[in-house]
């Protein structure tokens, strides 16, 4: 599969495709389809009810997953789906949803890329109004935040800090384009700790996680390896804040620097974006 060299031209599917699989959370089973649309965006909506486009303002914030608020109902666990298909260069398409949250998968975004590449993208005509990063965005929460700074390209930056001895201190770095994404940072796991699993199980969270979708380490050790990158951890942080920054309406042009960031900074930082940066936004008050 020859992927856009770029974030710059407009690209949707060539034709339908759709997975199904469990959700993390819920651990339902839950049915995606895929649809080229010529133009509108990214648009998403459920099943019998009528798309809408994906925007900021649908995001709620949900523990451990990004969530979305259709009209017809709340939609969990999106951003790997939709890191998917920003990273690959989709800037149309129609995405039906059966079911409350979206599969897990593998707990990557490779079956999505998978399915994408087996059907092929086609080109859409005009370009793309790119976010452009005009001055410096800062969210912050403790310790822990997001950062937009003006630069040429799409570069993104992820830095965690874990007490874990298997994960520990990791630091990921990409200027990002689809062919990068699809072989660096898609084929990243989810990953989490044994020791939180019953509690989290007990709030009603990962009933549908496991070995076979999940990285799980007990501190020291994974306990399903091989990984599939060395810093597999720090990459798929990486992918979450692709597909959460998906929610901004467009592949932004600047440098965005997270470090211990979660799904909660990296849509408000989505918000900023779309607000500040679009081609529309008006110049800020000095």
């Amino acid at each position: 599969m020859l992927w856009p060299p770029d974030y710059t031209s407009r690209w949707t599917i060539a034709a339908e495709t759709s997975l199904a699989g469990v959700g993390l959370h819920s651990g339902l089973t839950s049915r995606v389809t895929l649809l080229p649309s010529p133009s509108g965006g990214l648009t998403v909506g459920l099943e019998g009810a009528s798309p809408v486009s994906l925007h900021h303002d649908l995001a709620r914030e949900q523990r451990l997953c990004t969530a979305l608020q259709l009209p017809t109902g709340l939609v969990s666990t999106v951003e790997h789906l939709l890191a998917a298909l920003a990273g690959v260069g989709i800037s149309d398409a129609q995405i039906q949803v059966e079911g409350q949250e979206i599969p897990l998968l593998d707990g990557s975004a490779l079956p999505w890329v998978d399915a994408v590449a087996a059907v092929g993208l086609r080109p859409l005509p005009g370009q793309r109004s790119p976010l452009v990063v005009r001055e410096i965005i800062c969210i912050q929460a403790g310790d822990r935040h997001v950062l937009a700074l003006p630069h040429g390209g799409l570069r993104l930056s992820v830095a965690v800090n874990y007490p874990s001895q298997a994960i520990g201190q990791q630091f990921y770095e990409v200027d990002l384009t689809p062919g990068r994404f699809v072989e660096h940072i898609a084929p990243a796991r989810t990953f989490g700790f044994q020791d939180q699993l019953d509690r989290l199980r007990s709030a009603g969270l990962i009933r549908g996680g496991s070995l076979r979708n999940a990285l799980v380490c007990d501190g020291r050790h994974w306990l399903n390896p091989p990984l599939r990158f060395a810093n597999e951890p720090v990459r798929h942080k990486l992918l979450d804040l692709i597909g959460d920054l998906a929610l901004a309406g467009g592949a932004p042009q600047g440098h965005i620097s997270a470090y211990r960031a979660g799904h909660a900074l990296h849509t408000q930082l989505a918000t900023r974006l779309a607000l500040s940066c679009s081609p529309f936004a008006t110049a800020p008050n000095r």
